[in-house]
């Protein structure tokens, strides 16, 4: 049984409170509904993944899978405590996860810092605990880095585009940004949910700040 109901969703949820979850992942799919690549491990050799946290992932998964240079998408959840948690453990903010896209890409054809582009005009990441209507921890902005360039990149453009928020009136960023621990898929209704019920809840919705080009890291680099 859930229990979290009352308490408030907008609150991280300590480690020591968190729901055990299970050891037993949740089954999906082997391919995307969308474009029949692979949807779990393992990836073509040169591919390389990302995880972003935009509010709701139906929408966010959407954003993804239609930029050029992008593999494969799935929605799941990182960034909390409970191993391999379902959607109901997940809203009732009693897991520490917060919904994401793990995003699989050639980085010969589309570049780590243009899916930060794609992340950061996608949403709002100035709004805490929440995405517009949608309220509690599953919905905050995050970036989860597989390695320390993709740390490296993600501060710098959190930076950039801070500065570029300022300037625009809006708030402060509120995105977390660190290592991801673990990425746990949904269950396979949400996988490429837009793509099965075109007319469902997207709630994505930018600032209307674009994001600058330059992340002030040396792109030579990447």
């Amino acid at each position: 049984m859930v229990f979290g109901f009352g308490r408030d969703r907008s609150r991280m949820v300590d480690a020591g409170d968190a729901l055990a979850g299970r050891s037993t992942p949740i089954p999906v799919p082997e391919t995307h509904f969308v474009n029949g690549n692979r949807l779990i491990p393992p990836f073509p050799d040169g591919m390389a993944t990302a995880v972003f946290g935009m509010g709701c992932f139906w929408g966010a998964e959407r954003l993804f899978w239609e930029t050029p240079g992008v593999y494969s998408t799935a929605v799941g959840y990182a960034g909390g405590y409970t191993e391999n948690p379902t959607y109901e453990e997940t809203c009732t903010g009693r897991t520490g996860h917060t919904e994401v896209v793990l995003v699989v890409f050639d980085p010969s054809k589309v570049r780590y810092e243009q899916l930060l582009t794609v992340f950061w005009e996608g949403h709002d990441p100035t709004q805490g605990m929440r995405q517009g209507a949608d309220v509690g921890t599953q919905y905050r902005s995050a970036v989860y880095t597989v390695d320390e360039r993709q740390a490296e990149l993600a501060e710098a453009s959190a930076t950039a585009y801070g500065d570029a928020l300022r300037e625009a009136g809006r708030g402060g960023i509120t995105t977390e940004v660190a290592p991801l621990t673990q990425f746990y898929y949904a269950e396979d209704y949400h996988q490429q949910y837009l793509a099965k019920v075109p007319n469902g809840y997207c709630g994505i919705g930018g600032t209307g700040v674009a994001c600058p080009v330059g992340t002030g890291v040396d792109a030579d680099r990447a």
